[in-house]
């Protein structure tokens, strides 16, 4: 969120020590935050992925329960 002008939506404890973290915002400044999260987690554990959707269907928004036009 530093690194780039983003928003966290929701950040879940999914389990055995595992964070799922969504962020909304510009597909470059999503790559940039998702980036720069990736690093600092990986100083501290494993991370065992990162994936950007950019420009998401209406569909998956809704599956996410994420405002549309956000």
């Amino acid at each position: 969120v530093k690194a780039a002008n983003v928003e966290v939506v929701t950040k879940e404890q999914v389990g055995a020590g595992l964070v799922s973290v969504l962020v909304r915002g510009d597909v470059g400044a999503v790559k940039a935050a998702t980036e720069a999260g990736a690093e600092a987690a990986g100083a501290v554990g494993e991370v065992h992925s990162v994936h950007v959707i950019p420009r998401p269907h209406a569909d998956v928004v809704k599956k996410f329960d994420i405002a549309a036009g956000k």
